[in-house]
């Protein structure tokens, strides 16, 4: 018994031991991971590294120190073991690339953001990081370097991701060295192009590729290569202008496929096969691929794809096919297959989709099918039918289908634009779990359903664009989630709902442009703490404050007030708005002095600030102007000198101050440097004197320039033609004097140039048609111009507008203005009003703003100023000149003309016979020439003209009976000898017998020249027979002789 015992006492002591000492060893490991410090070659070398880089957000402040742990540093991952650098990770902005928005946060965070991205250049020090298997540098700016080819020397690195780093030039093949490499991440690396792709092949062991958005036109072997790396499990190649998809290779070698991303490639028409053979695809994305043909044979079809999962497929018509979608897998969670041009759906088409979460079919065609297959889907939680312009299918229709699972489980439904009508029905709290309803743009109407309250999970709701009316309802206040409300351009009413001001998480307040009246107190906003966004714009609503330093529960990005009455003294409360970027209080009745540049300084990052439309006074000091981009004072009362403006102070985009009364020179705005950025300048109605400065150099990017109705005199300045980039000057209405300078023909982007009442002279020059052949407004209106139109006019064929009346021009009328098409309709324009875009980041979501232009023009024989539809006048004025000859008959080709002034000319001749062809016109003026002639009868098929006046020439005859003439006064027709309605002389007719049925003309009308004709023959004939007998014995007895004859017989 005992040697038993004492063996097992022993092998239990050894058991006990052997734990011991491993628990030992583990501690001592444990102390030595703590305690390893990283190879002090290495260290040498990151800090060499860093020395190359740009780092102003300070991201590599830890990496210092001689004797520090690099392992500890910032973005550095070494082995527990051996203490080699393994990793380096150094992503900028955490990886979200894409977050650096004016409209995701602040300008402050905008530019904090910018910062967190490094630059600089790539120290060749990193290759002594032998054990470097991990390298991250997307999403920094490099600013265009070329990618180092050294970086293909690192034989360990398993992973390479160096998108979104604004990284240029040539792209190394060297990087295809890196054998052991699973994943490369190159996407969207800025200006780099691959010309082939063949340094790839060596990547066998590559299991993710993303080369998306880059050029790789040329790369025609990419095809072949991608073929020959058989591990590759994703493959992300979108908008990469691939050249050719090999529409008709059957199979592709690589089986283990996933993933395949190819987004945005224009391959043609053709479907390519060999995508049906990768079985293993879980995620599909083919959107905007353009596959429009349809496919040749039922083989070819999504059902071998059993595995997949996803598929965006929308832009491509070849999804047009109802046995196509039959053969979706009915694994099947995400399906975009929207802007595919499909019309009809087949009875079993997508039915067997049970598992669908996410159903896009917006833009197609559809009348009532989607919404009757929509309760098959009771798994949807996503559903975007925008754009499906569904006609008169009511809303309460569509939601009856999704009412048809027990539990609707959707979260969100897109109807933009979709042509919905009807009332928004009562029964919508079904759908209990929504997060995201949008119904903009429809034919809503009715009011908003006090049941919207109780959709709980809400938390954007977007009613905005339709008809809806009555009150907003209280029962907004119960969507406690809500961020986005917008319910702008609708016809809602009465007052605005204390309720609003309950939503303590909105950011986003939209209600502009409806009929809302009535008082704003600090109630209505008590508890919007975390607003962003307020645009109330377009409403009468009066903001009445009942705390004298009231200061707001918000901290405001934009703020849209206009139209509110905010007066008459200037809102002070705005000063707590520091985070302001966008402030638009014009129309708001404030009369006031302009606040001090103390309070502007209060909003470091505002850039766009409109007050037009008040009635600010005082002068202006434009040292506060240090941030804007945009600003708008026009339409006030300013008075006064600009005052002098220090360099670089001014770095407007857009500065309007049209419409007040400045005074003085403008030497100090135009003549000082730093107004590099600025696009537009409009200084219009002002009392603005003395030469326009010579310095127009120091503008070159000034697109649109606008000095309309000043007191500014002298010559047109000589360097406006260094000014390239203009595509509007107006002038009109000041005393310039002298000649066209033959500079402004290097203003080759002009459309619109408006030169109008002022004192130039001289003859129109011919670069005028020759450079400047984008224009489409051309106004030379009440100036001292002579000589005769230049043929090479007709080369504006973009004309809308040609006005060179009240001048001294003479000589024939051009008959080749035919050649202005638009004036032709061989050019459209189906934009009212004439737009000029220029560059803005941050003002629009595009990144554009926008300029609308306008024009003064004598039309019906009054002055009208036009602007929100320039762009559908088209005019033509020659009127008070000394033009003689005929009207060309080309003028008829003008059949897009709504107004024609020819008049107080010396013209001669007849009016065109074919004038009627111009079925356009409105406006007709030939008065006070020398026309002779009838009026043409084609005249009475000009069925929109609204006014006419042919008076005081030579025109004979009868009014062309018409459905317009008749309607204009007798004035437009004095002055010559016409006679027939609407004038008094009713053209007295020649008397004739009556006429039987046979004996008119097969159209109702008398031969009156036949009748006369045989009347004269009858008396001619009759008197050349008697006159003889009468005169002559001999002829009478030899008549008689033969008459008595006759009898005899």
């Amino acid at each position: 018994m005992s040697v038993p015992f004492s063996v097992s006492y022993l092998s239990s002591c050894h058991l006990w031991l052997l734990v011991v000492l491993a628990l030992v060893q583990l501690c001592l490991s444990g102390q030595k991971s703590d305690d390893v410090l990283c190879m002090d070659g290495e260290r040498q070398a990151l800090i060499r590294f860093k020395h190359d880089l740009i780092d102003e957000a300070d991201r590599l402040a830890s990496w210092v120190g001689e004797k520090s742990d690099c392992c500890r540093w910032a973005g550095i991952v070494c082995d527990n073991i051996t203490g080699h650098v393994q990793e380096i990770r150094l992503r900028g902005l955490d990886g979200h690339c894409d977050s650096i928005s004016i409209y995701d946060g602040s300008y402050k965070a905008v530019k904090e953001g910018l910062k967190q991205k490094l630059g600089g250049h790539l120290n060749p020090s990193l290759l002594e990081l032998k054990q470097l298997k991990y390298l991250d540098l997307s999403c920094n700016d490099f600013k265009h370097i070329q990618i180092p080819s050294f970086i293909g020397s690192f034989r360990n690195l398993r992973y390479l991701n160096l998108s979104e780093s604004n990284f240029g030039g040539m792209f190394p093949p060297k990087i295809g060295n890196i054998s052991e490499l699973r994943v490369l991440s190159l996407a969207d690396l800025g200006g780099i192009r691959i010309m082939e792709m063949k340094w790839l092949s060596n990547l066998r062991q590559l299991h993710h590729l993303d080369m998306s958005l880059i050029d790789l036109s040329k790369a025609i072997d990419w095809f072949q290569v991608i073929n020959t790396l058989p591990s590759l499990v994703e493959l992300h190649l979108s908008i990469c202008r691939l050249p050719n998809m090999h529409p008709h290779v059957s199979r592709l070698n690589v089986t283990s496929l996933t993933v395949l991303d190819l987004l945005g490639n224009d391959f043609g028409e053709t479907f390519p096969k060999w995508i049906f053979s990768i079985t293993s695809l879980v995620s599909l994305h083919l959107g905007d691929c353009r596959f429009n043909n349809p496919l040749p044979s039922s083989i070819y079809s999504f059902r071998n794809l059993t595995s997949l999962e996803t598929l965006y497929a929308y832009g491509n018509h070849f999804m047009n096919s109802s046995s196509l979608l039959e053969g979706l897998s009915s694994n099947l969670k995400v399906l975009d297959i929207g802007y595919c041009g499909i019309s009809s759906l087949g009875p079993h088409s997508l039915r067997n989709l049970t598992s669908l979460l996410s159903l896009d079919m917006s833009g197609n065609q559809l009348t009532n099918q989607i919404p009757n297959l929509l309760g098959n889907f009771c798994k949807l939680r996503d559903i975007n039918l925008a754009f499906s312009n569904f006609g008169n299918v009511g809303l309460t229709y569509l939601l009856k289908s999704l009412f048809s699972c027990k539990s609707p489980s959707l979260e969100s439904l897109d109807m933009y634009s979709s042509g919905l009508s009807g009332p928004i029905p009562n029964s919508i709290i079904r759908l209990s779990s929504l997060k995201m309803l949008v119904l903009t743009g429809n034919r809503l109407n009715g009011s908003i359903p006090d049941s919207v309250g109780k959709l709980s999970s809400l938390k954007l709701l977007d009613l905005s664009g339709n008809r809806l009316n009555g009150n907003i309802p209280d029962s907004i206040s119960r969507l406690s989630l809500l961020e986005t409300l917008d319910l702008s351009y609708n016809q809602l009413g009465g007052s605005l709902p204390y309720s609003l001001g309950q939503l303590s998480k909105l950011i986003d307040l939209y209600f502009s442009h409806n009929l809302l009246t009535g008082v704003v107190t600090e109630a209505h906003l008590a508890k919007l703490v975390s607003l962003r966004f307020l645009d109330g714009s377009g409403n009468n609503l009066t903001l009445k404050l009942q705390v004298a330093n009231w200061i707001p529960p918000f901290q405001l990005q934009g703020m849209y007030l206009n139209s509110w009455h905010l007066g008459p003294q200037f809102p002070l409360w705005l000063q707590s708005q520091r985070d302001l970027i966008r402030l638009d209080i014009s129309n708001s009745h404030i009369s006031s002095p302009m606040p001090r540049d103390s309070f502007w300084r209060s909003f470091p990052d505002l850039t766009y600030l409109n007050m037009s439309g008040n009635h600010l006074r005082g002068t202006l000091k434009l040292g506060f102007l240090g941030t804007f981009d945009v600003l708008d004072l026009s339409f006030n009362e300013f008075t006064g000198e600009l005052s002098t403006i220090s360099n670089g102070s001014l770095n407007l985009v857009s500065l309007d101050l049209s419409y007040n009364s400045f005074e003085g020179s403008l030497h100090h705005l135009l003549c000082f440097s730093g107004v590099q950025e600025t696009h537009v300048l409009f200084l219009a109605y002002n009392h603005f004197s003395g030469l326009i400065p010579e310095c127009w150099e120091k503008w070159p990017n000034l697109q649109v320039l606008s000095l309309e109705n000043n007191n500014l005199s002298g010559e047109i300045p000589k360097t406006l033609g260094y000014v390239h980039e203009l595509q509007l000057l107006n002038l009109h209405g000041n005393k310039i004097s002298g000649r066209l300078p033959s500079s402004l023909m290097n203003l080759s982007k002009l459309e619109i140039l408006q030169l109008g009442k002022n004192e130039l002279v001289g003859s129109i020059p011919t670069w005028i048609g020759t450079k400047l052949t984008f224009l489409k407004i051309l106004n030379l209106r009440s100036n001292h111009l002579d000589g005769n139109i230049p043929h090479e006019l007709c080369y504006l064929s973009h004309t809308h507008i040609l006005n060179l009346a009240q001048n001294n021009l003479s000589g024939n009328i051009p008959r080749c203005f035919y050649n202005f098409s638009f004036l032709s309709g061989k050019e459209t324009y189906t934009y009212p009003a004439l737009t000029i875009y220029f560059e803005q980041d941050g003002f629009s979501s595009s990144g554009l703003a926008r300029v609308t232009a306008s024009d003064t023009l004598v039309m019906k024989g009054q002055e009208y100023t036009y602007t929100s539809f320039l762009g559908l006048v088209t005019f033509l004025d020659l009127s008070s000149n000394n033009f003689y000859g005929q009207i060309p008959n080309e003028l008829t080709a003008l059949t897009e003309l709504k107004s024609l002034n020819l008049s107080r000319n010396k013209l001669t001749g007849r009016i065109p016979e074919k004038i009627g062809d111009m079925k356009a016109l409105e406006s007709l003026d030939f008065s006070m020439n020398k026309l002779s002639g009838e009026l043409p009868m084609s005249l009475s098929r000009l069925n929109f003209l609204s006014s006419f006046n042919v008076s005081y020439n030579k025109l004979t005859g009868r009014v062309p009976t018409g459905t317009q003439l008749q309607s204009f006064n007798e004035s437009g027709f004095t002055g010559n000898k016409l006679c027939g309605a609407p004038l008094s002389d009713r053209c007295v007719p020649v008397e004739v017998p009556n006429l039987t049925i046979g004996d008119q003309k097969e159209d109702g009308g008398t031969e009156w020249g036949l009748i006369i004709s045989i009347v004269l023959g009858l008396v001619t004939g009759f008197w050349i027979i008697v006159a003889p007998l009468i005169v002559s014995t001999s002829w009478r007895i030899a008549y008689f002789s033969l008459v008595s004859k006759l009898i005899d017989i």
